[in-house]
């Protein structure tokens, strides 16, 4: 008798609710406010240093009368707070990934940029081009990164800024196999920038935001105003299937943002959840969606660009870079990161 009444006592007892992803007294903590222009592509290593890009885009820095560069990556010490150059000039790079080595990937952009996919050894220091033609001919301004577990890279390759010629056919998602192999693998994801791959691997998540243009700061203006209007393409937040073999198909559109602007750079927790770098300016933020799509978490922060996990002890730091910051958060979920190479 009594334990039919616990059961019935259990049973009609208020279950508990999970903490939420982002804690209510979360704080957001700038950590790096001296970027040039844009910070961008943020990733942490295995032994915790934190790499992010700053974009120095030209026409900014010729407006300012300032001498023009071609990128730097950062490299943020959490233990002591301090952050110094790592590499510069950095090929005008944007998303940077780490990969079973603990080597790090850079996508290198256009405006006297690099147009290519490197690798940095670093232990030696040296970099090397994974991918720096397609067809014989340079990429339009590789932007993000993803990597799977067998060791494939994949890559977006739109064209934002930059007053190099546009050789490739489409703005798309390029696959890079081990032995070096370059296969172009989705053609039909608008204008693709962040791309993220899904903890069980079945998944490949791509984001368009096609802004209309792919010359910014190329068009006239009165300083306030474009004088010569575009029409803004998809913004969305699309879900591939990733097969086997690394060939991606369409699956759904999970977030439509339109007529607002759409995500960025995005990663994944533990659990497949997707934290997206929203660039909406009527809600900017991190926004983090369950894997079909549905918002289960906000983070307020100005206009962002990338976002990037913590590893060890401290995987639920979320770490964002925005504007001309690098800005970090404690979050109750655990990042993915790919498995360290035995």
């Amino acid at each position: 008798m009594r334990r039919a009444l616990f059961v019935l006592l259990l049973l009609a007892a208020p279950s508990r609710a999970a903490d939420p992803i982002v804690p209510p007294d979360a704080k957001l903590e700038k950590v790096f406010d001296g970027g040039l222009v844009l910070t961008e592509g943020v990733a942490v290593a295995p032994d915790g240093m934190v790499y992010f890009s700053d974009i120095t885009f030209t026409h900014v820095t010729k407006a300012a009368k300032q001498p023009v560069e071609a990128g730097h990556i950062w490299k943020y010490d959490p233990k002591t707070g301090k952050t110094v150059v790592f590499r510069s000039p950095s090929g005008m790079s944007n998303g940077l990934k780490f990969d079973a080595n603990g080597d790090l990937l850079a996508a290198e952009g256009a405006d006297f940029g690099g147009r290519r996919l490197t690798r940095t050894d670093m232990k030696t220091g040296k970099t090397y081009i994974v991918a720096g033609l397609y067809d014989n001919k340079p990429f339009n301004s590789p932007n993000d990164i993803t990597i799977d577990e067998k060791g494939r890279i994949y890559f977006s390759d739109p064209r934002y800024l930059g007053h190099e010629p546009i050789d490739q056919p489409v703005q798309a998602v390029y696959r890079v196999d081990p032995d070096g192999t370059v296969t172009r693998i989705i053609t039909d994801a608008g204008k693709p920038n962040g791309v993220a791959i899904s903890p069980d691997q079945k998944t490949l998540y791509v984001v368009s935001n096609d802004n209309g243009t792919t010359g910014i700061g190329r068009l006239k203006s009165d300083g306030n105003k474009t004088l010569e209007p575009t029409k803004k393409g998809a913004m969305t937040l699309m879900a591939y299937d990733l097969a086997d073999d690394g060939t991606a198909k369409f699956r759904k559109t999970l977030v439509d943002y339109a007529p607002e602007d759409g995500p960025d750079g995005l990663v994944c927790d533990k659990s497949g959840n997707l934290y997206v770098a929203v660039r909406d300016e009527k809600k900017p933020g991190i926004c983090v969606y369950s894997p079909d799509g549905k918002e289960i978490g906000y983070i307020k922060t100005e206009v962002p660009t990338n976002v990037g996990f913590a590893r060890g002890a401290d995987a639920n730091v979320l770490y964002i870079t925005a504007g001309k910051s690098l800005y970090r958060i404690k979050l109750n979920a655990q990042g993915y990161h790919l498995p360290p190479k035995k």
